[in-house]
């Protein structure tokens, strides 16, 4: 299937962007869990900026990259592919038959976790401490799927 300008130019654009945030997450992460991160060390975020400014951007980086990857890459790669997209778990399922996902379930998981630190754990520093752990587990898993989707759209838009 030869791909129309607007999606190829669209999958480039995805590449770039997936490579940038990939990046910028995992030299995040790499900052932020420098040192144990628990909720004595949470308990700093009111004095110390720093870390409060580390923490901000891990949530933040680690929901883009989740978002783009899950939200606007996989859809773009099905329409590349000619596969019809669905609702958002069959997409999942799809990606994961393909390769490009080792497992549906992960991903949805990472989905909830990246709602839980954005939305609902602020308060409870026990929480908190928990599923920011549970996200540096997996940074690795985001940082792959992004990978293994820009290496299918490169090797997609130079086969055309």
């Amino acid at each position: 299937m030869k791909l129309d300008a607007a999606l190829k130019a669209r999958l480039e654009f995805l590449c770039r962007v997936v490579d940038k945030e990939a990046h910028y997450l995992q030299e995040t992460d790499a900052r932020l869990f420098s040192e144990e991160l628990n909720e004595e060390t949470l308990k700093r975020i009111a004095e110390d900026a720093l870390l409060a400014e580390r923490l901000d951007a891990f949530v933040s980086r680690f929901g883009r990259l989740q978002d783009t990857v899950g939200d606007k890459f996989l859809p773009a790669m099905l329409d590349a592919m000619a596969e019809q997209k669905g609702a958002a778990i069959e997409n999942l399922d799809r990606a994961e038959k393909l390769g490009w996902l080792d497992s549906a379930d992960t991903w949805l998981e990472i989905r909830k976790l990246r709602n839980q630190m954005v939305h609902e754990c602020i308060e409870d520093l026990a929480i908190l401490s928990s599923a920011l752990n549970a996200g540096h587990r997996f940074v690795p898993v985001l940082v792959q799927a992004a990978n293994q989707l820009s290496q299918q759209a490169r090797q997609r838009i130079s086969a055309r």
